[in-house]
């Protein structure tokens, strides 16, 4: 019997996770409580559900939830139970532009603390499940319909996923360093196809951008000790038994450079067969904001 707990931070999207599993099949339970959490899944053991389990465990429970309690849950099953611990994080920025769009209130909303400041107490609280979770998954930047593809790519693998899950980021450095990136790398210092006019109204995911940003020499130079650094560092990682590694490419506004060279990586990976996805953080909001953006 195959269980996921699917936790992670208030907004970051578990709930619409949970519900579109269950339109996938799986037998779901939302919010809770940490310290019912070894007996649901007794409960579950005992009926012999056919399907798969998925768990909702988060800081929704209130003074009922406990961090430890989940993880003695996942103790106690030590190799006799097939589980697995699904985080969805997200930057605070997006957060708070969620529930802002929401008007909700956050779970931790407590008179006399901003929303802020309960979004960071909640990241505090959940650290320990964030550490020991299976996959870590970010939704910044994402759509729902972009954030089921990759939980679905996530369950679908799960018996044949490396030890080691590469995710890739392009980002731009006016909207602020991605917080969960492990290794930043500035791109900065590349030439700007921004100041072109005749190719500024694309993207790096388009060919005049693309063409331009990697057909610089600087480009060239750069790439190749990108690609061995990398190609250095994954086993490193992989033997520390680390899970997941988030590399974030920046460059001035997230949709030309730092673009390019996160699809080229990514390509690199993949023709190495090695697991990599790819999130463009700010292209979406780096083309909303040009005055001669083009209709598409």
């Amino acid at each position: 019997m195959k269980f996921w707990i699917v936790t992670g931070l208030s907004g970051a999207g578990k709930t619409s996770v949970l519900r579109h599993l269950e339109d996938s099949g799986f037998q779901c339970i939302d919010n809770l409580p940490p310290k019912l959490l070894s007996q649901v899944i007794g409960l579950c053991e005992n009926v012999q559900l056919s399907k798969p389990i998925a768990l909702g465990v988060d800081s929704r429970s209130g003074a009922l939830f406990d961090a430890d309690a989940i993880i003695d849950a996942l103790d106690a099953g030590g190799d006799s139970l097939d589980i697995s611990v699904l985080f969805l994080d997200c930057d605070t920025e997006t957060l708070i532009d969620r529930y802002k769009e929401t008007r909700r209130e956050h779970p931790l909303s407590a008179e006399g603390i901003t929303l802020e400041q309960a979004i960071t107490r909640e990241r505090a609280m959940l650290q320990p499940l964030r550490e020991r979770a299976n996959f870590v998954l970010s939704s910044t930047g994402m759509r729902a319909r972009d954030l089921f593809v990759r939980v679905d790519e996530l369950i679908s693998g799960d018996t044949q996923t490396p030890s080691l899950r590469t995710e890739i980021m392009s980002f731009g450095f006016k909207r602020g360093i991605p917080r969960e990136a492990d290794l930043v790398f500035d791109v900065r210092f590349l030439p700007n196809p921004f100041y072109m006019k005749e190719i500024r109204a694309y993207t790096g995911l388009e060919a005049p951008v693309r063409d331009y940003v990697l057909g610089q020499p600087e480009t060239q130079a750069f790439l190749a000790h990108l690609f061995g650094m990398i190609d250095y560092l994954i086993p490193l990682y992989q033997k520390e038994g680390k899970r997941r590694l988030m590399i974030a490419i920046g460059c001035t506004g997230g949709a030309h450079r730092s673009v390019a060279i996160s699809e080229a990586l990514c390509a690199h990976l993949r023709g190495k067969g090695d697991s990599a996805n790819i999130t463009h953080r700010d292209i979406a909001l780096e083309e909303a904001s040009w005055p001669f953006r083009r209709a598409r």
